[in-house]
C-alpha cells in the first residue's frame, strides 16, 4: 500500500489525472493504456515494483491456501509452538508483559498497548535454531509440492 501511495505521489502520469486512475501514454509509437511508460515503452520502476509485489502477494497465498488444504499450516503452527515454549519463549514473553503492566499501571493499559509494546521482543526472542528448522520445514513442503 506505501508503494501504490508513492506511486500516486510521484508518478507524473497519476498527478496529471483528475479522476487518480493512470493517464493514456505513448511509447514507441503506441498507445498503452493504465501504463505508465518511462522512456522505450517499459514500465517505470514504480509499476515494475507494485507488479511484483502483486505476483509476490499471489504466491503466498497460493503457498498458503496449499499448506491449508493439506493441513501442513496446522502441523506447523504446532510444531512452532512447541518449540518456543521448550525454549522458554512464552515464559520470557510472559514476563515482559507483566513488566510492561507494571510499568504503566493496570489500568492504563490496553491490550492494543500491550501488543505493540510486546510485539517487536517477541519477534526478537525467537531463537534462529527454530526459525530455520520452520523455514527449513517450508521448503521441503514447497519441494514436495513443486506445482505451486
Amino acid at each position: 500500500m506505501r508503494v501504490l501511495a508513492f506511486c500516486v505521489l510521484r508518478c507524473p502520469s497519476y498527478r496529471g489525472s483528475r479522476s487518480g486512475q493512470p493517464k493514456s501514454v505513448v511509447g514507441n509509437g503506441r498507445q498503452r493504456k493504465g501504463h505508465f511508460v518511462a522512456g522505450k515503452g517499459r514500465p517505470s520502476p514504480a509499476v515494475m515494483v507494485v507488479s511484483k509485489m502483486n505476483k509476490d502477494a499471489q504466491m503466498r497465498a497460493a503457498i498458503n491456501q496449499k499448506l491449508i488444504e493439506t493441513g501442513e499450516r496446522e502441523r506447523l503452527k504446532e510444531l512452532l509452538r512447541a518449540k518456543l515454549i521448550e525454549c522458554g519463549w512464552k515464559d520470557q514473553l510472559k514476563a515482559h508483559c507483566k513488566e510492561v503492566i507494571k510499568e504503566k499501571g493496570l489500568e492504563h493499559v490496553t491490550v492494543d498497548d500491550l501488543v505493540a509494546e510486546i510485539t517487536p521482543k517477541g519477534r526478537a526472542l525467537v531463537p534462529d535454531s527454530v526459525k530455520k528448522e520452520l523455514l527449513q520445514r517450508i521448503r521441503t513442503f514447497l519441494a514436495q509440492h513443486a506445482s505451486l
